[in-house]
């Protein structure tokens, strides 16, 4: 009897050692593919939902949920900075800094247009509807080196809507900040003072306006957050059916998978592995 007990205590010691090592090597294999120039900064992911109306604000919901579930099972450390709620349901924007290491190489396989194909609840017809709602992600490093021109910058300040739940404070102190060369747009309503709502706005929108003229700049543009294609068919990254069966399908590695409520619920990670591991040069 002795015997068997120590032989369990052996496999179970070795099951244990090699499901560490295996976690290991996973690591080491996913740090590997992180190599790319701006993988290992914290990010800013915005999300911003395509003509539809209620629609695709809904789904923008949908896609915000489901991100915050993703950082939540991965411990990562972000924050809401902006949630802007659609007058039915859903959201008209939404911003998440993410200031975990190597945010940016983890969630650039987001960016580009997300589609959605279900039986409407907004329909009293039960008719099937398609949403595009589009992600983008913007590296931040430590110095910018942009030097934004005050002057080019419209201040509004509004009060905070309900869409971000625990992340947002309802307060009049929000604000939005709009680039006008560009139409870059970026707000903040994490903090109870308005002084802190403007330094953070003014942090984001100087991020992104860097990154959209270094974008604007490189000989080759990629489906990334200075693209101007339309939210809808032609820029598409990934789809999810709902009705009439249930498939979230990535359109540039083939990764799929009908468990649509894990994804949504934030199990994101092997659409993220499949897309680094078709842009590795390794």
């Amino acid at each position: 009897m002795a015997k068997a007990e120590n032989s369990q205590d052996l496999f179970d010691s070795i099951e244990h050692d090699f499901a560490e090592t295996s976690k290991k090597v996973a690591d080491m294999e996913m740090r590997k593919m992180l190599d790319g120039q701006d993988d290992a900064c914290p990010a800013i992911l915005a999300i911003h939902p395509g003509a539809g109306g209620t629609e695709s604000q809904d789904w923008a919901l949908m896609l915000f949920r489901m991100y915050l579930r993703f950082m939540e099972r991965e411990k990562m450390d972000f924050r809401v900075i902006e949630v802007l709620e659609g007058e039915e349901a859903g959201l008209k924007s939404a911003t998440i800094e993410v200031n975990s290491e190597y945010a940016y190489g983890l969630l650039r396989s987001e960016i580009g247009v997300h589609r959605l194909v279900r039986i409407s609840p907004f329909d009293a017809n039960a008719r099937r509807h398609t949403s595009f709602t589009a992600v983008y992600l913007y590296p931040v490093h430590e110095d910018v080196k942009y030097d934004l021109n005050t002057a080019d910058v419209r201040v509004d300040t509004y009060r905070s809507s309900g869409a971000g739940g625990q992340y947002i404070n309802k307060t009049d102190s929000a604000v939005r900040m709009t680039h006008l060369p560009t139409g870059i747009v970026a707000s903040c309503q994490t903090e109870r003072s308005q002084i802190q709502n403007r330094e953070t706005a003014l942090k984001t929108l100087k991020t992104m306006v860097a990154e959209f003229y270094r974008q604007e700049e490189e000989s080759k543009r990629q489906d990334r957050m200075a693209d101007k294609k339309k939210v809808e068919w032609g820029s598409q990254i990934r789809s999810y059916v709902l009705q009439p069966y249930q498939l979230v399908k990535d359109l540039r590695t083939g990764e799929e998978t009908s468990d649509t409520a894990g994804v949504l619920d934030g199990k994101l990670k092997p659409f993220i592995n499949a897309y680094l591991l078709s842009t590795s040069d390794n």
